[in-house]
């Protein structure tokens, strides 16, 4: 997944892609980076001048196209994927910043020069600079930390501490002379890196930058979380491409589930650093907090992984991709760069943490589309549910065909994702919960597009009205997630079918009116196709529920057991064989999801620290690392949800989001296991850390577990060859 998101976003990431696969290799690279004793000006710095990626993002006034910091990430992530040499990276940072917080004067002296392709350095750090306010400016001395492009840079962004608070200021070629520069040998080979040292440099008023540390720090955050997002592409393709053809024992070793996982891990975590970076230049024109919230979590996300990234992607290629003539090690070195230019990783996390305690995190959705005059609809009809009496609500909800909107008519509204935000919004607004059918969410869709107009009319409006509930009898003992190895049978009867077998891990079957059943009708038939779909009276003779205590105390499973459960022909959705294909079923109107936490409460690690009463710098730093992993993951939902309102079809997020929610799930129990201490050994009913750990596994289980997602990633998405059984 690349960063760009809209369709001229992608048309600028192929664009940019192209011109980097035509302009830059691994030969060349090498090449030029043998010698970065002067700086590294790669050959390609005019070509990059011509195609305006210098300026874009600069007024255009000074030569630019005002593009976004989104569009600059995009340039930064497909540069940074195909390891494009030299300064373009500090380079952007520095005109960005000056084109932000420099004055009008600076900005219209200097910004021309970086259109014209003249090279920047920006310090991360104002450390080991010292500055005196003097009457005619600020006299600076001192060595920098590493400073990366500070040998190519002609305008230098620099930081300096003084009593009054941090100074950053712009040096211009003149001041050059006055500042030593001394190279260092550098881990990232593609690029010079050095320090400056002062002696009484003195910096007048009118080169001094209206920014502090945290804003700066933010937007070097961006820039570099997008490079990392880049690097991790280049690093999961290339090690996919190559574990494919690779061969040990006469089969690819993209065939053994442990290289499949890795690579499926590898992925997902490429996605969640790509949505993070997004989420963080999106963030640059929101309030101070919301961005810094962004930028910090992008920060823990990208710079944080993409070391650890680089050395899976090492071992992925085994000894041929430690030796140096193999690239594997470049983009690594490049990672390890980021990551410790803009460290310590602790502070980004701290940061995080802090920041999570004031803020959360928001996102802005553009209904530009909205249709004329249907959220005055939706609000009259909402403040009307809401002034009526409790008991009558849900019966008015169906009949507004409100319950579930995006159904086709008469059941719904056929809404479209727009429309469908336009509801919940207003739902919130009116104080109602949108209700849910629950299961009834995968039966009524099958029964809409597959079933009978007696079956619509006999199980949909009675479901939206709350008068059925719904259960999904799928799951069997010898066949979890392996639906094809169902073994319960239906045999034909006069006038219907006689049910035999049992299922197992039924959630709320002992509460249920009906089911959604899958039984073998054709035990000659190959497996898939002697399936086939029922509805299931749940008070029939001959079915029994029993229901299973689960680890902690609660009773939200059951199994279900049929004994010549008789099922009328009337109540067989399709035709006999069918069911695999309507189990399948997902319309394409079904309810938008919106990852951004709108659609529900979200739990958020910040809250329930306060809660449990814990402070301190360990708790601040988890609260930090949760609360990014928690921002990717709904970046990465809200990318699906802009898909949706665009009329895109999202790609391989749904798999990735359930992956990463188990994840997330599991972290975050365990940190708030670690949390509580000595109070998690009894249970306590209210913030009852080990219950909610105890309660973890229907996360990790249902829906298929966390490792059957990784195989579906790694067979369905990646194309990894399946596991051959001997």
């Amino acid at each position: 997944m690349s960063i760009a998101l809209t369709e001229e976003q992608h048309a600028l990431a192929e664009s940019v892609a192209r011109f980097t696969a035509r302009h830059v290799s691994s030969e060349s690279t090498r090449a030029e980076f043998e010698d970065l004793s002067a700086g590294m000006w790669p050959a390609i710095w005019n070509r990059l001048v011509e195609q305006g990626l210098l300026a874009m993002h600069l007024p255009a006034r000074y030569g630019g196209d005002e593009a976004g910091v989104v569009e600059l990430a995009i340039v930064l992530e497909e540069t940074g994927r195909g390891l494009m040499p030299g300064p373009l990276l500090p380079t952007l940072l520095t005109s960005l910043v000056v084109s932000r917080h420099g004055g009008a004067e600076l900005c219209a002296r200097v910004l021309p020069r970086f259109a014209e392709g003249s090279p920047g350095a920006c310090a991360t750090t104002a450390e080991g600079l010292v500055a005196v306010r003097r009457r005619d400016g600020w006299e600076v001395t001192g060595t920098t930390a590493p400073v990366l492009g500070a040998l190519s840079g002609e305008h230098v962004v620099l930081g300096a501490r003084a009593p009054e608070g941090t100074v950053w200021f712009l040096l211009e070629p003149d001041d050059r002379d006055a500042v030593k520069v001394s190279r260092r040998s550098g881990v990232d080979l593609t690029r010079d890196i050095g320090c400056f040292t002062a002696e009484g440099l003195l910096v007048p008023f009118d080169r001094v930058l209206a920014v502090d540390s945290t804003e700066l720090r933010s937007l070097a955050a961006v820039l570099f979380s997008a490079e990392a997002a880049g690097i991790a592409r280049w690093c999961q393709e290339a090690g996919l491409e190559y574990v494919k053809v690779r061969e040990q024992f006469g089969r690819p070793v993209g065939s053994f589930q442990a290289i499949k996982h890795k690579c499926a891990r590898m992925f997902i975590q490429g996605q969640l650093m790509a949505a993070a970076a997004w989420d963080a230049a999106s963030a640059v024109d929101q309030d101070r907090d919301q961005f810094a919230l962004a930028a910090a979590s992008a920060a823990v996300t990208c710079l944080g992984g993409i070391a650890e990234l680089g050395l899976e992607t090492v071992t992925l290629f085994g000894g041929i991709g430690y030796t140096w003539e193999h690239d594997a090690h470049l983009y690594w070195r490049r990672g390890i760069c980021l990551s410790t230019l803009l460290g310590p990783a602790h502070e980004w996390e701290e940061n995080a943490g802090r920041l999570a305690r004031v803020t959360e995190r928001t996102r802005t959705i553009d209904l530009s589309h909205e249709e004329p005059g249907v959220r005055a609809r939706m609000a009259e009809t909402l403040r009307a549910v809401a002034a009526a009496p409790e008991g009558e609500r849900r019966r008015m909800l169906a009949e507004a065909r409100l319950v579930s909107p995006h159904y086709p008519e008469p059941y719904g509204m056929a809404a479209d994702a727009t429309t469908q935000v336009v509801i919940s919004q207003e739902y919130a607004r009116a104080g109602l919960v949108q209700p849910s059918t629950v299961i009834g969410e995968w039966a009524l869709p099958t029964i809409i597009a597959h079933g009978t107009e007696a079956q619509r009319e006999r199980f949909v409006m009675p479901t939206l009205h709350g008068e059925i509930v719904w259960c999904q009898l799928f799951s069997e003992p010898g066949a979890g997630s392996d639906l094809a190895s169902l073994r319960s049978r239906a045999e034909k009867r006069d006038g219907g079918w006689s049910l035999n077998g049992q299922k197992v891990w039924t959630s709320s079957a002992h509460e249920a009116d009906w089911g959604i059943c899958l039984a073998r009708t054709d035990p000659d038939a190959p497996k898939h196709r002697g399936l086939s779909y029922f509805l299931v009276d749940m008070r029939s003779p001959g079915l029994e529920v029993r229901p299973l205590r689960e680890v902690n105390g609660g009773y939200l499973f059951n199994e279900v057991f049929f004994n010549d459960v008789f099922v009328p022909d009337d109540c067989l959705v399709g035709r006999p064989g069918d069911g695999w294909r309507l189990a399948r079923t997902t319309l394409g109107n079904e309810r938008v999801s919106m990852g951004s936490g709108m659609s529900g409460a979200r739990e958020l690690p910040a809250r329930t620290a306060e809660a449990l009463g814990v402070d301190g710098p360990g708790v601040v730093r988890d609260i930090g690392v949760l609360t990014a992993k928690i921002n990717a993951f709904e970046a990465l939902g809200q990318r699906v949800f802009l898909k949706q309102l665009s009329g895109l079809q999202p790609g391989a997020e749904s798999s990735v989001l359930k992956v990463a929610s188990s994840w997330n799930a599991v972290e975050i129990r365990r940190t708030e296991l670690g949390w509580a201490g000595a109070r998690a050994s009894v249970h306590t009913g209210e913030d009852d850390a080990a219950q909610a750990l105890l309660s973890v596994p229907p996360l990790l289980i249902g829906g298929g577990t966390t490792e059957i997602q990784l195989n579906v990633i790694a067979e369905q998405v990646l194309r990894l060859p399946r596991e051959q059984v001997r």
